[in-house]
């Protein structure tokens, strides 16, 4: 291979692994969970692999246990069945074993359930995600108001909007108008429904967050994005006939990127959208980007 071809077959490597690199999201037949961008996705996926070495020892031996009774108590190897009906020994190894698991299982869970539960008592960012059937709408709390509605991006309007790569924007996964968020950041992210709708769930798995929109309640969540990028979820709860149509689109990006587009959005959403993917992505900020601003 001559050196311009042994280039040229790099270049197409690192263009291939760099067109999805800065968006994680589902892949067919994935496995596992999603890569980690938050310090809570991280001890959940700990916590994911800390259970394996419990759940399958518990797995394989159950499976011995029952293929031993299945062959040794047979009625052909075994016509005068046992009446035995009590052994101590046994009976304590059934319940001090299970327990032991169990309490192995609770300290770590417990500790993971009370990071995520508590909320930060000074977040940097607070941001409200309202669910209808079936968009989500944003609102910035701050001096410069930001509100806007996402949508799932359609196919036609994928080469107006500058979101050709299907392997940075999915589809179904990609939206009009991205959450856009700054990196090292604490954001408290209140969630709620459209008074007359249905229950939606809004989940980001990188992030490891997952919570109810229920109509007439906020609840409230929080993450900490520690890496840029581009991050897919979806709604979690069926909400009726388009519920797979209800994507969550959330970018990360640097706090100086972060200051320039809130700042702009306040007067021009879609503007702010095109100069920021300009700078993130690299598309022609000539494209038309929705601007579906909430009044």
């Amino acid at each position: 291979m001559t050196n311009r071809a042994l280039a040229a077959f790099t270049t197409l490597i690192c263009l291939f692994f760099a067109s999805g690199a800065n968006a994680d999201q589902p892949y067919p037949w994935q496995m596992g969970l999603q890569p980690a961008a938050t310090a809570i996705m991280e001890q959940i996926r700990w916590f994911e692999q800390y259970t394996l070495w419990f759940i399958v020892p518990i797995t394989i031996f159950v499976l011995v246990l029952l293929i031993v009774v299945v062959m040794r108590f047979r009625a052909a190897a075994n016509p005068v069945p046992s009446k035995t009906s009590h052994n101590t020994m046994i009976e304590i190894v059934w319940t001090v074993g299970p327990v032991l698991v169990l309490l192995f299982f609770a300290i770590p869970s417990f500790n993971l359930l009370t990071a995520q539960l508590t909320i930060p008592s000074n977040p940097d960012i607070t941001v409200k995600a309202t669910a209808t059937q079936w968009l989500w709408s944003y609102e910035y709390e701050g001096e410069n108001a930001v509100s806007f509605d996402s949508y799932l991006l359609k196919d036609e309007d994928r080469a107006a909007a500058g979101k050709v790569d299907v392997a940075t924007y999915p589809r179904l996964l990609a939206v009009d108008n991205e959450l856009v968020l700054p990196v090292g950041k604490t954001v408290r992210l209140l969630v709620t429904a459209a008074p007359t709708d249905v229950i939606h769930a809004f989940a980001m798995p990188s992030f490891g967050v997952k919570i109810d929109a229920v109509p007439g309640r906020l609840n409230e969540t929080w993450f900490k994005a520690e890496r840029e990028g581009l991050f897919y979820g979806q709604c979690s709860e069926l909400c009726g006939k388009d519920h797979a149509f209800m994507p969550i689109a959330i970018r990360i990006v640097s706090e100086d990127q972060y200051s320039a587009w809130l700042q702009a959005a306040a007067g021009n959403l879609g503007e702010a959208n095109k100069a920021l993917m300009a700078a993130v992505d690299g598309t022609d900020a000539s494209v038309q980007v929705a601007d579906n601003v909430s009044n």
